[in-house]
Order: structure tokens, then sequence, then C-alpha cells
């Protein structure tokens, strides 16, 4: 038995064959797959990418698709991408795609637009076959009140220039929607509208509406115009029970302010009428002393009461020639 610190050198000695065999066998299949199909990669430069952490099949088949449709990236563009986070393969598709369409796109550009976080590869394909987006349902209102429910289908092409800081479709639609609610609401009548609702898309296409995006708007169609509410009646028929109700609460506070007059009056009154039953209760009193002191005669006394008799028998004479008279 030898030493057991060589063994344990030789085991790793044996490990690190093994392990460097499969790298530099998988290294070699790569190499020699690029160097037929043209795309010169070292061999050196292969295997120390998986020492960079990048996957050199994905590099190589990368640069082999690039080669064979004519596009030479340098093989650092592509390992400077792959650890920037990017997605190479769609990358190196959306370079080839807009090579055949005759787009001038560069990889710098490409890779901006993928790290960006758009779709390059989408977006080559929307710049050679348009994409039709759809507005949502946009209700506006004309000068006469009639409520119109408009449907717009846009057309929209990806411009390749402005795909980084450019605004997405949410923006589009948006001012698209903005654009129809304005159209509607300058019509002088809903019926102009129905009759001629091009109208619609001409003027909002000519607002420019695609500026500070990362499309260019090719055609705005309308899809569907339908009638809605008649908002002005609605809102004639609401202002009106408005004012009912407020014409309401103030008959009802002139009501309120009556009745607490009359039973302001009615209290005065009463109080009148205490004060009459107060002091016709000391007349007898007061003839009584009048009788004692001597400044009062019985003559005195007949003479007051035929005088009141006279005067209550005046009074039921006059009131029942009123009555006769009405």
């Amino acid at each position: 038995m030898g030493n057991p610190i060589q063994i344990i050198l030789l085991v790793i000695i044996v490990i690190a064959v093994v392990i460097a065999f499969f790298i530099i066998s998988s290294s070699v299949s790569l190499w020699i797959q690029g160097l037929v199909s043209g795309a010169k990669i070292g061999l050196l430069n292969i295997v120390f990418m998986r020492f960079r952490k990048i996957p050199p099949k994905l590099v190589v088949e990368s640069k082999i698709m690039a080669v064979k449709a004519g596009i030479d990236i340098p093989t650092d563009f592509l390992e400077s991408h792959y650890l920037a986070g990017g997605n190479l393969s769609r990358v190196v598709q959306a370079l080839i795609a807009a090579d055949k369409a005759n787009i001038d796109l560069e990889f710098n550009r490409a890779a901006a637009i993928d790290l960006a976080g758009r779709d390059v590869l989408e977006a080559v394909q929307m710049s050679v076959n348009p994409k039709v987006i759809e507005t949502p349902l946009v209700a506006a209102m004309a000068k006469d009140g009639i409520q119109l429910k408009a449907l717009a289908r846009v057309t929209v092409r990806a411009n390749i220039d402005r795909l980084v800081g450019g605004a997405g479709e949410e923006t589009i639609l948006a001012r698209v929607g903005e654009g129809i609610v304005s159209t509607i609401g300058s019509s002088e009548s809903h019926k102009a509208v129905l009759e001629n609702p091009d109208m619609i898309s001409k003027t909002v296409l000519s607002k420019g509406l695609d500026s500070g995006t990362a499309y260019e708007i090719l055609s705005i169609d309308i899809a569907d115009v339908d009638v809605g509410k008649n908002i002005g009646a609605d809102l004639e028929t609401d202002r009106a029970e408005a004012d009912k109700k407020i014409a309401q609460a103030k008959a009802e506070e002139r009501r309120a302010m009556a009745i607490a007059a009359e039973q302001e009056m009615k209290a005065k009154v009463q109080q009148m009428r205490a004060k009459v039953v107060d002091a016709e209760s000391r007349v007898p009193l007061a003839m009584a002393d009048a009788f004692k002191s001597g400044n009062l005669g019985v003559m005195d006394y007949y003479r007051m009461k035929n005088i009141m008799a006279d005067t209550q028998m005046r009074e039921q004479i006059g009131s029942s020639d009123e009555e006769e008279m009405e």
C-alpha cells in the first residue's frame, strides 16, 4: 500500500484529467462545427467561455447562424451581450430578418433594443408586416347632446430608430381615444358623424399622434359607431329635478315660517285675552270701591248698564246687516 497522500493526489489528477477530457472534447466538437460552417472561433476561446459562465454552444450556434446569413458579428459582441443579460438568439434572428428585409439595423442597436426590454425580433417583423391594434369602445358626446360610441382599428408599424425610449401601444391607444372624443365633441350634430364616420379618422390621423412613440401610425379606421344615450336631455331632466327640489325646499321653508308667525300671533292673542280677562275681573272690585267711596251712585250704575246694552244691540244689528249684504 502506498502513501495515502499520494493516493489522494492520484485520484484528484484522474478526476481533473477526466473533466479536462470532457471539456476539451466538447469544445473541440464545437470548434470543428464552427470551423466547418465558416464561423471561426478559437478553441481556447471556446474553452475559456465555460470559465466565464457563457454557454459555448449558444455562442457558436448564434455565430454560425449569422455567418450563414452573411452577417459578420464579432464573438466578443456575442459574449458581452449574453453577459449583459440579453437574449442572444433573438437578437441574431432579428438581425437576419432585418438584413433580408433591407432594414438598416446594426448589432449595437439591436442589442440596446433587446436590453431595453423590447422584443427586437417582433419589432423587425412589425416593420415588415404592420400590426393592427384595436381601441376599446370610446364614448363621446356631440354638441347636440347625443352620445356616440366609436370603435377604431389602428394600423401601426414599428419604428426601429425610436424603439429605445419611445412610448408603447398604450400611448397610441390613449391618444387615438382622446382624438376620437375631441372630434365627436366638436361636431355640431351626431348625425354628421354617423353620415361621415371617416371624418374622425382623418381628423385624428392629422394630429401626428405617433410623435414620441416607438410606432408609426399608417391608418386609423373607424370599425363601428353606435348611438348611445341622449345625455343632453338627461342633464336637462336632472337640472329640472334639482330645481324642483330647491323650489320645494324654499316653499317648505316659507310654510314653516308662516306657521311660526301664526303660532307667535296666537300666543300674542292669548296674552291679550288674558290681560282683558284680568282687567274684566277687576271691574267689579273697582265698582265696589266706587260705591263705598261715594264716587258712583245707583243711577250712574243703571245709566252705564243702559249704555252697554244699547251698544251691544247696535253691534248685533250691524253684524246682521253685514251678513245680509254678503
